[in-house]
């Protein structure tokens, strides 16, 4: 299948390239040079806009910062100038209301899409296992769930447009919550003279048991190997976290959903992420 892509960047970059190992022909643009370059490396092939990417495609994804920038770039040079009929599916983590804007005006274009968003970082992205949380149709899912196959472990159909955005934000803000909570009890069994190593050996098979703590500890040396290992580099930026508390704090409001726990992760890493944006999140046991 020819699927163009859009948006190289560390999570964009590795799961175009798992699309040219299944054995797809891709057509990739990015704004940075740097970005192409790897892409084709990868075996896609690159073009000078997104507008010649998605010439010809049958499929066009999309991996990009903002919602803001995801309307720009469907309204500007997806729609029209990919192929009427092609499936499109953006892989950014946008507001669900901007999600569910595209893909109504996209349909009424011709074209069916969904919005899936993914968990697992770069490492996944890489690797072909990241976790896709998919919004729309049953048809539009039913097309799309190949291609997202082909860049993760798990596709799940989370329901009608935007309930991906709507998935990814609720369980991102519960992951910033997990990871505070796990962050303070290691530096609180420390300081009462707790190693960390049995701490973990106790806490991880005990009811304290979470994910931020057996799959990413933010403990250097404990459990499996995670960002804490390497200084607290790669993995999910801070930056990016509190970029999604902030959408899950709107959406919130908005649906008058009661986030106190939420609220105050996002105050947290609101003020984490002013000198450490580019630290990975787990980071923030630094602060304890």
């Amino acid at each position: 299948m020819k699927i163009a892509f859009i948006g190289l960047g560390n999570m964009g970059g590795g799961m175009a390239a798992n699309l040219v190992k299944a054995g797809h022909q891709v057509r990739a643009f990015d704004l940075s040079q740097a970005a192409l370059a790897h892409a084709r490396e990868a075996g896609c092939q690159t073009f000078a806009s997104a507008k010649d990417a998605c010439a010809e495609a049958q499929a066009v994804v999309s991996m990009l910062p903002n919602g803001a920038i995801v309307k720009q770039v469907y309204w500007d040079e997806v729609i029209g100038h990919a192929p009427e009929g092609a499936i499109l599916l953006d892989c950014s983590t946008i507001d669900v209301a901007t999600a569910r804007e595209v893909i109504a005006v996209s349909e009424v274009h011709g074209y069916q899409m969904v919005d899936a968003p993914v968990s697992g970082g770069i490492a996944a992205a890489a690797g072909g296992t990241l976790t896709f949380m998919v919004g729309g149709s049953d048809e539009a899912f039913a097309r799309a769930e190949p291609i997202l196959a082909a860049m993760g472990k798990a596709v799940i159909h989370a329901g009608q447009a935007g309930n991906g955005q709507a998935a990814k934000i609720c369980n991102n803000m519960l992951l910033a919550i997990h990871m505070i909570g796990t962050c303070e009890a290691f530096a609180m069994a420390h300081k009462l003279g707790l190693d960390p190593q049995v701490f973990y050996d106790i806490a991880s098979v005990s009811s304290g048991q979470n994910w931020s703590m057996t799959s990413y500890c933010p403990v250097p040396g404990v459990g499996p190997k995670s960002p804490a290992d390497n200084d607290y580099q790669g993995g999910f930026a801070a930056g990016l976290m509190l970029k999604d508390l902030n959408l899950a704090i709107d959406a919130a409001h908005a649906v008058g959903a009661k986030v106190a726990l939420g609220e105050h992760a996002r105050a947290i890493y609101e003020a984490f992420a002013k000198d450490n944006a580019a630290t990975d999140f787990s980071g923030i046991i630094r602060t304890l």
